[in-house]
């Protein structure tokens, strides 16, 4: 399975303040991705791209690069991406399921002003490929250059896009809005799955066909951005998906430890990812299974994909077992009785043995599940306190740590936040790590609170 990640932002930022520099960049994710546990495959390596928007003088086109390079050995990215700045940009490092190794298969891709990634696969791809093909008008199947399920799928979508009356070649001047690219996204997700449907059960039962589709979409059509968390199944869970929005995306410790930061209600800036560039709980959300996201203007919109594999039940819990066998943990609450282990507080890993899949997901349940008290505002005596008393506590924290004389931040003008952020931070004190201590992959933040929201990293 691939990542991606998806920038999209009111001001311009440099590239490598994404791809290269956080701790848990898409381009460290590339060669250590901790939501990729196929040990047969364990890394990112078939290539990569990268896809961003100029000035507008210079035309609506996005520029992309790809190459077929790992992206970890890549100098010429390193190079542009400290050089390069742009409003909404797409990055992508792949692992192939369809498709040789060539710059053609590298996503994103593009078409006029729309660009277009995917991670994941389209179910029983080799026996849909030929009807899929033929349902596309002609310019739309000429159009594919390379071999990979994810080009022939954005070839649907552009085909659909024209169905509904818009011509893919010819954009707005403001682009085709969010409505018309959440409509031709649906409807393509609905084709595909009418493809599958067609396929004789027969052949299904004599083939062993896997007929679940995991549709992780990013589209863009430079204004307006759409991402689909989803897979074609009633029981199983697609591919992980986060997104994080706020007014700044900055490197507090000058050591990638990049965070996010609100300083009022608005957003100046979303990220969209197949894993978090940083692992603070309060700063992510997930995207559920089976929804469509949508980005105007930096306002988010999250909508359920409601279908044949649609539940209207909030309780219904799906398994994991899908992605763990295509190399992915989930990143849902998942039902296994079993949690990471604490060693005078702090979360320990479970051994490699031979049946790594499952000790890696008996990490999927939240660690506070088994030590409540490990919440920093909760004493012990106040674990099973009725939920009135709780919110009072956390109100009158909540209080005390509100400075009266700090006036209320509201609104989302950048005059009000160029004078906050004129303002000089409390210094702060960091510990030395001890010489003789082992070295560590990375360090991301607190880690009771990685155990806690993001177990399946631990």
């Amino acid at each position: 399975m691939c990542r991606f990640l998806v920038y999209k932002g009111s001001d311009e930022i440099l590239l490598s303040k994404l791809i290269l520099d956080p701790a848990h960049s898409i381009l460290i994710q590339s060669f250590d991705p901790r939501l990729r546990l196929d040990m047969r495959r364990p890394h990112n390596g078939d290539g990569f791209g990268i896809g961003y928007y100029t000035e507008p003088k210079l035309g609506p086109d996005p520029c992309i690069f790809t190459s077929t390079i790992p992206a970890w050995n890549c100098v010429n990215l390193q190079r542009i991406a400290s050089k390069t700045a742009s409003h909404l940009i797409f990055a992508h490092v792949r692992a192939t399921t369809e498709g040789s190794l060539s710059d053609d298969n590298c996503h994103p891709f593009c078409h006029g002003s729309l660009m277009w990634m995917h991670n994941g696969g389209l179910g029983g791809w080799k026996y849909i490929k030929r009807r899929l093909g033929e349902s596309l008008g002609d310019r739309w199947y000429l159009s594919v250059q390379g071999g990979t399920d994810s080009e022939w799928a954005f070839a649907l979508f552009l085909d659909t896009l024209e169905r509904l009356g818009h011509n893919p070649s010819s954009p707005p001047p403001t682009g085709f809005g969010p409505t018309v690219l959440r409509q031709a996204m649906l409807e393509t997700i609905k084709r595909t799955n009418d493809f599958i449907a067609a396929i004789p059960t027969k052949v299904i039962e004599q083939e062993q066909v896997d007929t679940r589709s995991l549709l992780n979409f990013a589209l863009t059509d430079g204004h307006s951005v759409v991402c689909t968390r989803y897979v074609r199944s009633k029981t199983d869970e697609a591919a992980s998906l986060y997104y994080s929005s706020g007014t700044s995306w900055e490197d507090k410790s000058q050591k990638g430890e990049f965070q996010m930061d609100r300083k009022d209600k608005g957003a100046d800036i979303v990220l969209v990812a197949s894993e978090p560039l940083t692992f603070e709980r309060e700063t992510w959300v997930t995207v559920p299974t089976n929804s469509i996201l949508t980005i105007h203007k930096q306002t988010v919109m999250v909508h359920p994909i409601i279908d044949e594999y649609y539940n209207y039940n909030p309780y219904h819990k799906r398994s994991s077992k899908l992605i763990q066998d295509k190399g992915l943990v989930t990143n849902e609450k998942g039902s296994t009785p079993t949690t990471p282990g604490l060693v005078n507080g702090k979360p320990t890993k479970s051994k490699v043995s031979s049946s790594l899949h499952e000790s890696l997901a008996s990490t999927l349940v939240p660690a506070m599940r088994s030590a409540p008290s490990a919440s920093p505002m909760l004493s012990p005596s106040q674990e099973h306190t009725p939920l009135s008393e709780l919110r009072n506590v956390i109100s009158n924290i909540s209080a005390s740590a509100r400075d009266p004389t700090k006036p209320q931040e509201l609104g989302n003008t950048k005059k009000k936040r160029k004078s906050l952020s004129s303002r000089t931070p409390p210094q702060t004190t960091q510990e030395e790590p001890e010489p003789d201590s082992p070295p560590q992959r990375a360090s991301y933040g607190d880690p009771m609170k990685i155990a806690q929201y993001f177990p399946e990293l631990t």
